[in-house]
């Protein structure tokens, strides 16, 4: 059974492949009701974990801590897979938060999906799974292998927004021609937003460039929607018992989620989320008011879009004056925040009626990566590496510290059938231990410096002395000064695959020592 799954930060969504049809895998919720989703939900009572629809039951109940969009913390730029996150008041390194809720996955598409009754005792679930398209590679690495650990077997990893677009072909291929062969993908989730430019030549798809924000999502706009009522009904959030606020904030959600383009005001039930503390029974907001409050962060979701738009300048050649949206066939607007009125209303006024909305937002990037895995649609991905990877190493006998680019975000991913990218570095040091700081960035500056998002990877000490290799384990306390004697002849090699994941290569080619690295996962 294949599948596609879209981890999301609020809600996890599945499509399988059923003849050249994609639907959506419905679930039956704690109370019988069928939802084309499994909710991203954690709760703790105890030092118990459940997960999903147990974890929405749980959070009507007494004593029980909710955690929602758990998801987002795997943006953090200090993550390590061993990272402690708390939930409730347990603590457990987030891998095993992401591989306990990855396996509550597993268990309810196996016993409360609509594929139950298709799915034989013992058959391997294989996926396509996506990452946000600016996700570091600790994200990616702590993804991959929680699937992995939860028993999916993983045939590929896509950005999400190119998942996207292979929806975006299978629903609107007639927009597309000669003349008209981009595509701008804008992506609103729970957590993120992502934009791509997609170049779609028939069957196959190259993700040009990517861009997007780790840190803008659905989640904001709801929590834009509780100061509104919170102003209104004059509190002060810091001043609310903390599950007092997050019961508002579920309010909103919900509230944000019933609203259409006929909607003229949303109201909020206050003595729902507050009980005793609520100042009135209820908090009315005109939608135009919340509307405009959310209009500085649509402005960022299309700010952080124009360089994905202007980048067609490098691509196509046109006159003086043209306007590069005369070569995009549209731009698709997918995720399950996008579905609020006001975002396809901004980007029509903006853009024009070449802005498509998904009539699934929610659901474009599984159907998508169920295409993806469909060996019968014929269609064919060139997905970009979307950040730039580098190395901080000891210079001067280790008085400064120099910077490399080993890959860049525009790099072409291998395809699965394909070999991995490789970069090779052969050199004499001059000094006796090296002291490898690898990290990812999103941009570099003028002067070919680091700058914007910056996650630290792995430091990796490496004895460039062979004296020092019987006290590996010591090198961080070892000073960097000069090598004495003869250099080793050394070699770094740097790999990544068709899931964006770096494994790295440190060896002695005179003696044959080495060590090697997957980058995002545990520190060295």
């Amino acid at each position: 059974m294949r599948l596609g799954i879209d981890f999301g930060t609020t809600r996890t969504v599945i499509a399988h492949i059923d003849r050249g049809n994609y639907p959506i895998l419905s679930f039956h919720d704690e109370e019988g009701g069928a939802c084309e989703w499994y909710p991203s939900v954690v709760a703790e009572r105890g030092g118990q974990l459940c997960f999903g629809f147990e974890a929405l039951k749980k959070a009507r109940e007494g004593g029980w801590s909710v955690v929602r969009s758990f998801k987002r913390l795997l943006s953090e730029r200090y993550l390590s897979a061993q990272g402690q996150v708390k939930v409730g008041g347990t603590m457990l390194p987030v891998s095993e938060l992401l591989i306990r809720f990855l396996t509550s996955l597993q268990e309810a598409i196996r016993t409360r999906s609509s594929l139950r009754a298709l799915l034989q005792r013992g058959e391997v679930i294989e996926a396509v799974i996506a990452a946000p398209a600016n996700a570091f590679c600790t994200q990616r690495f702590l993804t991959l292998d929680a699937f992995q650990r939860a028993g999916f077997r993983i045939l590929a990893m896509l950005n999400e927004p190119s998942a996207a677009g292979f929806e975006y072909t299978h629903r609107y291929r007639k927009t597309l021609n000669s003349r008209r062969e981009y595509v701008v993908v804008y992506d609103l989730g729970g957590g993120t937003f992502d934009a791509s430019l997609v170049h779609m030549h028939g069957r196959h798809h190259d993700a040009v460039v990517t861009s997007g924000l780790n840190h803008l999502g659905g989640d904001d706009f709801d929590a834009k929607l509780a100061e509104l009522v919170l102003a209104k009904a004059g509190l002060l959030g810091e001043r609310l018992p903390r599950k007092a606020l997050l019961q508002l904030i579920d309010l909103c959600r919900e509230a944000k989620e019933q609203i259409n383009p006929n909607s003229r005001k949303v109201v909020i039930d206050l003595e729902e989320a507050l009980g005793e503390d609520a100042p009135e029974p209820e908090v009315v907001i005109p939608v135009q008011e919340y509307y405009d409050a959310c209009a500085p962060l649509v402005e960022r979701t299309i700010e952080a879009m124009l360089p994905v738009i202007q980048r067609l300048d490098r691509e196509v050649p046109r006159e003086l004056n043209e306007d590069a949206m005369a070569d995009i066939a549209g731009i698709y607007v997918v995720g399950g925040a996008s579905a609020l009125p006001v975002i396809s209303r901004v980007l029509r006024a903006r853009f024009g009626r070449r802005v498509h909305r998904s009539p699934y937002p929610h659901a474009a990037t599984a159907i998508g990566l169920a295409i993806a895995g469909d060996e019968g649609a014929g269609f064919e991905l060139s997905d970009r590496f979307s950040r730039n990877f580098g190395v901080f190493r000891e210079a001067q006998g280790g008085r400064e510290v120099t910077y490399d680019p080993i890959f860049t975000r525009e790099m072409e991913l291998p395809r699965s059938y394909e070999e991995p990218r490789t970069f090779r570095r052969v050199y004499r040091p001059v000094h006796n231990v090296g002291h490898f700081r690898f990290f990812e960035c999103s941009a570099f500056d003028e002067q070919g410096c680091p700058k914007g998002d910056i996650a630290p990877l792995t430091e990796v000490y490496f004895p460039f002395d062979p004296a020092l290799r019987s006290q590996e384990k010591e090198l961080a306390q070892v000073p960097v000064q000069r090598l004495v004697g003869p250099p080793p002849h050394i070699e770094e090699e740097y790999r990544v695959d068709h899931h964006g994941i770096v494994e790295v290569t440190i060896s002695d080619l005179d003696s044959g020592y080495r060590r090697s690295f997957r980058l995002g996962s545990l520190a060295a």
